[in-house]
């Protein structure tokens, strides 16, 4: 039986090193449509309306090719309420889609790259996911 405390409850944040911090997070705020806190971060709740219930955490293979073009180690995933939409609405602001898959059994999803060259994975979940 596992003790009911000293264990992990859930991601805590994701931080990540940028030439321009204050360029790259008004680049999520003003493209991505993330608010951000007055001390320049997001505060991104689980409980929002139609987030899924989980959140995902894996490593992949250092050799393998799913986080390119990006050189950086790690990619970003963002939940979205409805990929058209989110996807109508960066392409104005002239991000470009990599790729987009409609046909996954979770949900569809599609990727993006920041400023910095971080890929972005976004993920319309299917209920239940």
């Amino acid at each position: 039986m596992a003790d009911a405390t000293g264990r992990i409850t859930g991601v805590g944040g994701v931080f990540f090193r940028s030439k321009d911090p204050t360029a790259l997070m008004h680049w999520y705020r003003d493209v991505l449509g993330i608010p951000l806190e007055s001390w320049g971060g997001a505060l991104l709740r689980y409980d929002a309306p139609g987030h899924p219930p989980v959140v995902v955490v894996n490593a992949f293979d250092e050799a393998g090719e799913y986080m390119a073009p990006s050189t950086r180690p790690y990619m970003l995933n963002f939940a979205v309420d409805d990929m058209d939409a989110f996807l109508r609405r960066i392409e104005a602001r002239g991000v470009k889609v990599l790729k987009r898959d409609d046909t996954d059994p979770s949900g569809k999803f599609a990727w993006i790259m920041d400023p910095d060259g971080t890929k972005i994975e976004l993920w319309q979940p299917l209920p239940g996911h």
